[in-house]
């Protein structure tokens, strides 16, 4: 039986009541592991919107970089000016704006407005890893391969990327670190994910240190196994030295 229960108020978004989970709480030992396995619960929704955000983030950054770099100067800025506006802008009010004034005419839950809206901003973030990994591969990788007969499609598709995105592993790391702990935004659109399942059973059970320390907890073995499979990742496409 699911832990908490959605009431579709006659709003496109769902309230949580607190009733509900005073009473499935009814007679529970509230230790630490108790509440821990309450709001572990919400990671299959943690990991659902870090896996639609992280890789569509990724998809658009690699196609933006491509522009930054090699469209030309008027592209250049225009790309400059996006990336701008997505880092400068809190990921919390561009979900506002998905969930709350565009997805009038869609009917987006919360669910896929906060991991549509979490992908665009990371698609700024990893534009510039990607940018910045393909100009360290230096164009004279590029004028070799156009030495050879390569087209410069050829040339950047299969010599300058595959390096590129060798190299943009470790700061990529980071982004995938920081994309599973904003995901925890999504909880203000009543989202059942790990902090709104700790917000709520902290409020209905009068023991918030021990719901918050649970929900810091997911998060940080969360990141830390991400972070391990990507240094992992690292290591085994890391080309040799001859040195």
């Amino acid at each position: 039986m699911a832990f908490f229960k959605l009431c579709f108020c006659g709003q496109k978004y769902g309230l949580l009541v607190l009733p509900v989970i005073r009473q499935e709480l009814k007679g529970e030992n509230l230790d630490f592991l108790t509440l821990l396995k309450y709001i572990a619960e919400g990671t299959a929704y943690t990991l659902g919107v870090t896996a639609i955000a992280l890789p569509s983030g990724l998809l658009i950054g690699i196609l933006l970089a491509f522009l930054y770099v090699y469209g030309g100067k008027g592209i250049a800025r225009v790309m400059n000016v996006y990336s701008t506006i997505m880092r400068g802008v809190p990921p919390l009010v561009l979900l506002f704006l998905l969930y709350f004034v565009v997805s009038k005419g869609i009917n987006l839950s919360g669910f896929w407005a906060g991991s549509i809206s979490l992908g665009i901003v990371s698609s700024a973030y990893q534009m510039e890893i990607i940018r910045g990994a393909l100009l360290s591969v230096g164009n004279d990788q590029l004028m070799a391969a156009r030495a050879i007969g390569m087209s410069r499609k050829q040339a950047v598709l299969n010599i300058v990327l595959p390096q590129a995105l060798r190299l943009a592993i470790p700061p990529w790391s980071n982004e995938a670190a920081i994309i599973i702990k904003d995901s925890s935004l999504v909880y203000a659109l009543g989202v059942p994910e790990i902090l709104r399942r700790a917000q709520l059973i902290g409020a209905s059970t009068q023991q918030p240190l021990l719901a918050y320390m649970s929900a810091a907890l997911i998060y940080f073995v969360l990141v830390t196994v991400t972070n391990r499979l990507l240094n992992m990742l690292e290591k085994k496409l890391t080309v040799p030295s001859n040195h």
